[in-house]
């Protein structure tokens, strides 16, 4: 197969999974939240699990921005180590971000049994390897840090990460027990039509225009002319995000992604493993469930769509560059390369809370390179908020830190 697609490969591989109406009539409701992709679903299910009357709304189809495009790979490694995160913010906030991603990848599982679904979610082992030498000193010192933080972690030598996953040009790395893979595409649409059964209301090509904010409600205008009245709005908008708030907050990036054939047998040793290394930009790789490899990375500092787009086959090549720098011995045929944009922090960590601009509102932006979990992290914090308690993350993940 000679396929190549500048679409990203979740969108063909499911297809039209399900469609839902525009909104064309004056509603109210408890919850209104912003945004169709995994973050947004992931709210939803708990809205509507605690009760309130909640609505979805999205200005594309559902789950056709970020989350089209995202790799999938869950982890609770954050971008920046967990050694430097203590330094930045100290070790009690470094430990409980990271703790509070590891335990967000039960609840995935959680979620995914409770819908009876498997959306491709599969447990998995995390490979963090040295890329070069000058890395192994403060990958170790990453090392200890997470085993006296508690987490299940040994380290591997180059020779055993080449005798057990066939991967050269290693300096050694950290093995972590904790990690995981899903189809978030597929994973939206199956959390949506489980709450949709239970009362959840959802439109599609339905955009927000403007907001008449109130003391106990705001009126939300949208482009059809129907209005929504809603107690709280909570934004799940992504990188978008940054055409709402004024401070420069996040540094927005392309990143690129490229998917092999499907060949089972061959990638079999690799469908129990999570691989990313310490190159900066770093490459990370995983298998999909149907049996392919796939290999992102090579960020760029834009977020321009067509220059972004423009370098989709010279990102290809380097990306099979890597691959076949790392397994030799692998075979990999590509079938679809796409790009896709995605944002940083200062400190690796979310933006999840409220913002001195907007009344009546939440942020949950998971931005990063393991921004899922971070969405589950904002499906509980935004859980306590809206119960009137405090959650232990809220000085951490909030705006202007």
């Amino acid at each position: 197969m000679d396929l190549k697609s500048n679409e990203p490969f979740w969108l063909i591989k499911n297809g039209l999974i399900q469609s839902f109406p525009s909104l064309m009539e004056d509603k109210t409701c408890d919850v209104l939240i912003v945004g169709g992709g995994i973050t947004g679903s992931l709210i939803a299910h708990q809205c509507i699990k605690d009760g309130y009357n909640t609505i979805l709304i999205d200005k594309r189809e559902i789950a056709n921005g970020s989350t089209s495009a995202t790799t999938s790979m869950l982890q609770y490694e954050i971008d920046i180590p967990l050694y430097k995160l203590s330094e930045m913010i100290g070790d009690e906030g470094a430990i409980a971000s990271y703790k509070a991603c590891s335990d967000s990848i039960d609840t995935i599982e959680d979620i995914v049994k409770q819908i009876h679904t498997r959306a491709g979610y599969k447990k998995k082992k995390s490979l963090y390897f040295a890329a070069r030498k000058k890395d192994v000193q403060w990958l170790q010192k990453e090392f200890e840090a997470r085993r006296n933080a508690g987490f299940d972690v040994k380290w591997l030598s180059a020779d055993s990460i080449l005798k057990q996953y066939g991967i050269e040009k290693t300096f050694g790395g950290i093995i972590s027990a904790q990690g995981a893979s899903i189809d978030a595409f597929m994973l939206v649409h199956k959390i949506l039509a489980y709450n949709q059964k239970k009362g959840l209301q959802i439109y599609d090509r339905t955009e927000l225009k403007e907001v008449k904010s109130g003391k106990t409600f705001n009126e939300v205008i949208l482009n059809t002319e129907a209005t929504i009245k809603a107690k709280k709005i909570i934004y799940c908008t992504g990188y978008e995000s940054t055409n709402m708030i004024k401070e420069n907050f996040v540094k927005l990036i392309s990143t690129y992604a490229i998917v092999s054939e499907a060949k089972p047998e061959k990638y079999k040793k690799f469908n129990n493993l999570l691989v990313w290394n310490t190159e900066d930009p770093y490459i990370y790789l995983r298998t999909t469930d149907d049996g392919r490899i796939l290999i992102g990375g090579e960020d760029e500092a834009f977020r321009d769509p067509e220059k972004r787009d423009s370098l989709i086959t010279d990102k290809e090549q380097k990306l099979l560059h890597s691959f076949q720098k790392y397994l030799p011995l692998t075979e990999f045929q590509s079938d679809f390369a796409w790009a896709g944009t995605f944002g940083t922090t200062k400190d690796g960590l979310p933006y999840i809370g409220e913002h001195k601009d907007f009344l009546n509102t939440y942020f949950v932006l998971g931005f990063g390179g393991n921004g899922i979990t971070f969405s589950v992290v904002g499906m509980e914090m935004v859980s306590s908020w809206l119960k009137g308690k405090k959650h232990k993350l809220t000085e951490w993940f909030r705006f202007h830190r």
